[in-house]
């Protein structure tokens, strides 16, 4: 996790870099540096301990002289200075959607704006329309985007939370007198957002336990603290409560704290239904008023003549009921995966080469790889022009037949990401397009369409005979950036139509088909894939995400094409 908070720090400095006109080469450099720390595979304080911080790329000596020295004393005095020299309300505006550095800078020289609430006067005053390049739909956005900012959200993404849940379960599980610990509540049923992270477990000497919790260096504050519960602050705002229980009694209060409110209200009226009552510590026969116990949660729904039915499932949408008509789907599974259909390489945007990302593929236990560059139009993100894509697709030629000629059984695929244009067209003739193995189209400009605009070039870009795969097909960021306006009925119903495969963007703050529209795809259906949307090796382990987002969308192994074996996913890509 400091890995995370020096990244963090890093870009913030990159920011405010900007925000002050200095030296554009200073700022790349403090965001390449904020980039190669955050995808670090290793902790950056060991690799700071071993003096190898000038060998991460993209990291010099000025720059690993201020992550020492944040490491070590909790600040760097640079960062600290261009805070001080920066009105505090200009660091908040760098928070809202749309707004970076530059425009920032605008606003603060042109209208004197300085805070949150002076941008919302000015935008509704329509004072910032008659600024340089800004006009009234940028106005609009404006307001928009503050208006989200105010309302944002308290809880944190599942990706944020999950080495929380690692480290504390990590530290306790060993500890002498523990029977059972796991996690609860909407982290266990895999929500993409979580609230407090609740954790369960049963120990014969729990006074010991809710100790080594609260001593867990992870710990900022200890709001509460008794002999079998407690709870602390971690990150400055992330509240975790531990709670330890009768060990009789865990399946039953497992089952509890894991429910949604919905799910758990339907398994109590069930109940009520057989001559029980449910409660959080035990099954009580409404007959005698004996309380029956379970330790195991199987053992609860079984008690009710329910199938166990899986944590993310339980949402109360249909899933008691298709338990009872023993039509539980067979829900997809990490290792039902064999490649992936969407990863960068340093090709465009991406931080590793074609043959770094195969053998990081490899290592996962995977089949093929997709490698799906950007196209020229997203020239921020390096797009390629037809000549280098065709270069590109040279080059994964040459990597597969040096694969080849190791007798190693894997295959790197030829692709792109190419941009759907404003009107509707593809970014890549249609000649170009056909030479690749795997076409993933994608909206990244003119996010601001009406809904009309925009549901039109999805369904062109679905209906074009060379496109495969429709890549986060909303467009959303979670907490930082709306769906655009898109009928999303419209798009799966002419996805399934053409046979033309939608996305689940496993990226953490993407995650996009979500796990609503990912079901409604499957029942009309559609074909889907999983794709980690991988920039460096380390991302592609992102692909958990998007398998926790089809689990809760009900999709089982057939509903997902790189499940496929090699040869049977090109041919379905080719048909």
């Amino acid at each position: 996790m400091k890995n995370r908070e020096v990244a963090a720090l890093l870009y913030q400095m990159a920011e405010l870099l900007e925000l002050h006109a200095e030296n554009r080469f200073k700022i790349i450099a403090f965001s390449k540096a904020a980039r190669a720390i955050e995808s670090l595979p290793e902790d950056i304080t060991v690799v700071c301990k071993e003096k190898r911080l000038q060998s991460v790329p993209g990291v010099g000596k000025a720059i690993a002289q201020k992550v020492e020295e944040y490491l070590r004393t909790g600040k760097i005095e640079a960062h600290q200075e261009l805070l001080a020299g920066t009105p505090p309300g200009l660091v908040e505006l760098l928070q809202i959607s749309g707004l970076g550095p530059k425009t920032v800078s605008l606003l603060h020289e042109k209208l004197n704006i300085t805070n949150l609430q002076e941008l919302e006067a000015a935008a509704r005053e329509h004072r910032i329309r008659r600024l340089p390049r800004m006009g009234p739909t940028r106005e609009t956005n404006i307001l928009k985007s503050i208006e989200r900012y105010k309302k944002r959200s308290t809880r944190i993404l599942y990706s944020t939370a999950e080495p929380i849940v690692n480290d504390i379960l990590a530290r306790l599980r060993d500890m002498e007198g523990l029977e059972h610990i796991t996690v609860a509540g909407s982290f266990r049923r895999a929500r993409e957002t979580v609230g407090d992270i609740d954790i369960l477990a049963t120990a014969s000497r729990p006074e010991e336990v809710v100790a080594a919790f609260v001593r867990i260096p992870l710990v900022e504050e200890v709001l509460a603290q008794g002999p079998t519960k407690a709870s602390v602050i971690v990150q400055e705002t992330i509240q975790v409560d531990l709670r330890i229980v009768e060990h009789q009694s865990f399946g039953t209060v497992l089952q509890y704290f894991t429910g949604s409110k919905e799910h758990n209200v339907r398994l109590r009226q069930l109940a009520l239904s057989r001559g029980f009552s449910l409660s959080e510590y035990s099954l009580t026969r409404l007959a005698d008023s004996r309380d029956i116990f379970y330790d195991r949660e199987e053992d609860v729904y079984a008690a009710l003549g329910l199938p166990y039915i899986a944590p993310e499932m339980r949402e109360d949408r249909g899933e008691i009921e298709a338990a009872l008509r023993g039509a539980l789907p067979q829900l997809l599974e990490l290792k039902d995966i064999r490649g992936d259909l969407h990863v960068h390489s340093d090709w465009s945007d991406g931080r590793a080469s074609i043959l770094e990302m195969a053998n990081a593929a490899m290592a996962l236990g995977y089949e093929y790889i997709a490698l799906c560059d950007h196209s020229p139009s997203v020239g921020i993100a390096g797009g390629l022009d037809p000549e280098k894509l065709e270069r590109k697709i040279k080059a994964i030629a040459a990597v597969n037949e040096s694969l080849q000629q190791k007798e190693i059984d894997f295959t790197v695929l030829a692709g792109t990401e190419v941009d759907i244009k404003a009107d509707g067209r593809l970014d890549y003739p249609d000649d170009l397009l056909a030479r690749c193995d795997v076409v993933v189209a994608s909206v990244h400009m003119g996010l601001q369409q009406s809904e009309r605009s925009i549901t039109g070039r999805l369904i062109s870009a679905i209906e074009n005979e060379n496109v495969d795969i429709i890549a986060h097909p909303t467009g959303r960021i979670i907490d930082e950036r709306e769906a655009y306006e898109v009928d999303i009925q419209a798009v799966l119903k002419a996805a399934a139509r053409t046979k033309t495969v939608l996305e689940i963007n496993s990226y953490p703050s993407r995650l996009d088909l979500n796990d609503v529209n990912s079901r409604a795809a499957k029942e009309m259906g559609a074909m889907l894939c999983i794709n980690s949307d991988a920039h460096d090796a380390k991302q592609l382990l992102n692909m958990k995400y998007g398998v926790n987002v089809a689990r809760r969308a009900w999709l089982e192994r057939n509903n997902v094409i790189n499940t496929l074996p090699l040869k049977q996913l090109l041919s379905l890509l080719r048909r």
